[in-house]
């Protein structure tokens, strides 16, 4: 999901996609899969059963993955044979596999533990989950393939990108930044790990299970927050930058992508730990795993959020009130000094 994250905290990206033409082009991308999705789901349940965790998510994953590719094209808005041309099979094969099906499962199992959590239990009652398992997955990988496609038919324009949502920045940092962002990322192992062991104090499996995702989404937010300000001041002082922001911005973007992608991570392995592992609820050993890859996971990823936010200011891309739709940036880096950080306040936040 970290294209996710990098499709709204990076300028340069959250610029192209949130544009008032994309956006109102988007909702009719989402809208439409998500009818078909629907149409899929009844033709399965009819010929597969869905009812087996395994089954739901491999359908899902397909129905993804063909979603993911079809969107990509209308985001592209050009013919297959210019796509494979310009584009070639590395990345077709990424968006199909990664955004496409990898992400469709995970949202999958995101959609079953978080309905697990509220006592929906799809393991009892399959249809109900089994079906918005499957939608949600399709409209949510609708969604990014289609901004991923106008990322890519905006940078063949001319349109200077810095970072293109595929990973292979994260790759080079995490080559050439080990010891920057290693730290970070041993605080959020151990952080992460002990805010999960808390669960062990509660009996009642869903309780416990809502005891370890609190703990781990509040202290993954605070360490993704921190640990991206070690990105985007690599050379100086990150408290510094941090204290130098209001408290309310700052509660904004602990809660996005911090708070909020920490508890999606946690939901997924969740999900993995009751539906696939056929666990009654989270066993404190795997909560204490899962809390600790999670939230180191959140560190490394706000950490090279931050850095290849570094990376658009040295190469010259500025703030706009456009970006003031995303909470993450808003307010943030308005104006930049060799000694700091100047935050300029803005309102408002369109998705």
């Amino acid at each position: 999901m970290l294209h996710r994250m990098a499709l709204r905290v990076l300028p340069s990206l959250s610029l192209a996609v949130t544009e008032q033409a994309v956006r109102k082009k988007k909702r009719i991308v989402m809208f439409v899969p998500g009818l078909v999705a629907f149409a899929v789901y009844r033709l399965a349940k009819l010929l597969l059963p869905l009812s087996e965790p395994i089954v739901l998510l491999v359908v899902s994953g397909l129905v993804s993955l063909v979603t993911a590719l079809l969107a990509y094209r209308v985001g592209r808005a050009t013919a297959w044979g210019k796509i494979l041309r310009e584009d070639g099979n590395r990345v077709l094969l990424w968006l199909g596999g990664w955004i496409g099906f990898v992400y469709g499962v995970q949202l999958s199992l995101l959609v079953l533990a978080l309905l697990w959590l509220v006592g929906y239990d799809y393991l009892k009652h399959p249809d109900g989950p089994a079906m918005m398992a499957i939608i949600i997955a399709c409209t949510s990988v609708a969604r990014d393939a289609f901004e991923i496609g106008h990322v890519k038919k905006m940078a063949l324009m001319g349109r200077p990108f810095p970072t293109f949502p595929d990973g292979a920045a994260l790759r080079t940092m995490v080559g050439t930044h080990a010891m920057e962002f290693g730290p970070w990322v041993a605080v959020g192992l151990v952080v992460g790990a002990l805010g999960a062991s808390l669960g062990h104090l509660v009996e009642a499996s869903q309780i416990a299970a809502l005891v370890q995702l609190s703990a781990v989404a509040v202290l993954g937010g605070g360490i993704a927050l921190c640990a991206y300000f070690g990105g985007l001041r690599p050379q100086a002082s990150w408290t510094q930058a941090l204290l130098q922001t209001k408290a309310g911005e700052l509660v904004k973007y602990w809660w996005w992508p911090g708070l909020s992608f920490a508890a999606t991570y946690y939901l997924v392995a969740a999900g993995c730990v009751i539906f696939l592992l056929k666990q009654p609820g989270i066993p404190t050993a795997y909560a204490m795993t899962v809390g600790g890859f999670v939230t180191g996971m959140m560190a490394l990823y706000c950490y090279y959020l931050g850095f290849r936010r570094q990376v658009e200011e040295q190469q010259g891309h500025t703030m706009s009130s456009a970006l003031l739709r995303c909470p993450f940036v808003m307010g943030i880096l308005g104006k930049s000094t060799s000694g700091g950080v100047s935050v300029t306040a803005g309102s408002g936040s369109k998705v």
